[in-house]
């Protein structure tokens, strides 16, 4: 037995085609559920890419330097080795 009530605001026309095919309450119940069993796919398959990145990580070659900022240092830190690889010969 249904205990709770939602107002929702249409048109008449709009009202009248939906009533047409089945109760406005029914195509409310019914677009919420499809609502809920999407919205639960989608949270689930989130996690299963958030775990999927993290496996594919490990085996593609990651950068674990710690440094946030590598990015933008790099071409110093780059000059640097290689002036010590110069000076070393």
């Amino acid at each position: 037995m249904k205990a709770h009530g939602y107002s929702w605001r249409l048109s008449e026309v709009l009202k009248s085609d939906i009533e047409r095919k089945m109760p406005v309450s029914s195509l409310l119940e019914l677009a919420v559920r499809e609502w809920l069993k999407r919205s639960s796919a989608d949270s689930t398959d989130s996690v299963l890419q958030k775990r999927l990145h993290a496996s594919a990580e490990a085996c593609v070659g990651a950068f674990a330097s710690g440094n946030l900022r590598r990015a933008e240092s790099a071409r110093k830190t780059l000059r640097a080795k290689l002036k010590n690889r110069r000076n070393a010969r």
